[in-house]
């Protein structure tokens, strides 16, 4: 019984700890971060983009840093394909 429990609890705890490498890891696309993405949406499911003027501000208050990414990440065609649906 105890080495059944030990081994979910590691199962468990590998299960977690590679969930959150996964999504700490660098190379991902800044279009793929909700933090620098949801200013741009007027809803939580990011599919209703906010009107010119909004959209506008929200560029702008940006750092020049996550404007710089966001503009590389669009102009890249591989991530630009996996996200087509836009």
């Amino acid at each position: 019984m105890n080495t059944k429990i030990l081994c979910m609890s590691a199962l468990a705890l590998s299960l977690a700890t590679s969930a959150a490498m996964a999504s700490s890891a660098k190379g991902t696309s800044a279009l793929d971060d909700p933090q620098k993405m949801a200013p741009f949406f007027t809803d939580a499911g990011m599919k209703t983009m906010r009107s010119g003027d909004e959209f506008k501000k929200a560029w702008l208050a940006m750092t020049e840093e996550d404007r710089t990414s966001i503009k590389k990440d669009c102009g890249d065609e591989t991530i630009a394909k996996q996200h087509d649906n836009f």
